[in-house]
């Protein structure tokens, strides 16, 4: 992991869960142990190469377990150590947030809505103050 610069919490959080893909390989780990294969059906964006690096990280830091069982063929799990599990209300509000994503109108729906909800209330929004900076510039 980086070193944190700032001495913030959220830093020391963000250098551990940020990124594209290691909450969402930590989301689909809560189900239980998979193996890699599950893990890219599960994720087929992800390339082998960066879900490689991932976990490595994760294990790294002592959030995931990888397990080798001596098989033949040799059989590799992923799971979230108890560690790794202290993410699961992070997880659950970020997938609660990503649904009201889903579920909010566009943006310029929103926009307009507003400048509307603005105009009833006569008050002077940024996007008023970039219009009337545009012409007083002519």
């Amino acid at each position: 992991m980086k070193e944190n610069v700032s001495g913030c919490p959220v830093e020391e959080a963000m250098s551990l869960v940020g990124g594209r893909w290691r909450m969402l390989i930590a989301h689909f780990l809560l189900d239980g142990p998979k193996r890699f294969n599950q893990l890219r059906r599960d994720i087929p964006n992800i390339s082998q190469r960066m879900l490689t690096l991932e976990l490595r990280a994760l294990e790294e830091s002592g959030m995931v377990l990888r397990t080798v069982y001596p098989e033949v063929p040799v059989r590799v799990e992923y799971a979230l150590t108890r560690e790794g599990e202290r993410l699961k209300p992070l997880l659950e509000m970020l997938h609660s947030f990503g649904r009201w994503l889903k579920a909010r109108p566009p943006r310029e729906a929103a926009e307009s809505k507003a400048a509307g909800e603005q105009t009833a209330h006569k008050g002077v929004t940024t996007r008023t103050i970039k219009r009337m900076t545009k012409s007083a510039a002519k």
